[in-house]
């Protein structure tokens, strides 16, 4: 594999694993930042990178599959399908962050955080690394 695939998963989420993994494939396809063709890590490797049990990552991978996002090649590492080799519309990319956005904005009248506090933690996120932290 010439890139490793990072995946983070958020074990005190009610989303289940399997569809935390599935959606950060999606997003990551749709960017464009994964394409045809590019190999995923094993399900026995993935699983001790995350701690997690194979069947967790074999049930993402297997419904991704389904959705024709992922191929399957006998004795070889899976892929992301062919077809994906463009990032999607940005509209398009745009419109799927929507509904986290809409959740994270109910959450914050519902806190009664003041508009531009929200905004400011929003724009800290946006530029801390991947890890969360801030």
């Amino acid at each position: 594999m010439d890139t490793p695939i990072l995946f983070q998963i958020n074990t005190g989420s009610a989303e289940p694993i399997y569809r935390q993994l599935m959606d950060q494939l999606r997003r990551r396809v749709a960017a464009g930042q994964w394409v045809a063709g590019q190999e995923l890590p094993s399900v026995r490797d993935l699983a001790l990178q995350l701690a997690v049990h194979p069947m967790t990552i074999s049930k993402a991978y297997s419904l991704l599959e389904l959705e024709g996002l992922l191929e399957r090649r006998r004795g070889l590492p899976m892929v992301i399908a062919a077809g994906h080799a463009r990032p999607a519309a940005a509209r398009d990319r745009l419109e799927s962050l929507r509904p986290a956005l809409a959740r994270a904005a109910a959450e914050a009248r519902e806190l009664d955080i003041p508009k531009a506090q929200a905004l400011r933690l929003f724009e800290r996120l946006l530029d801390a690394p991947d890890t969360g932290a801030l």
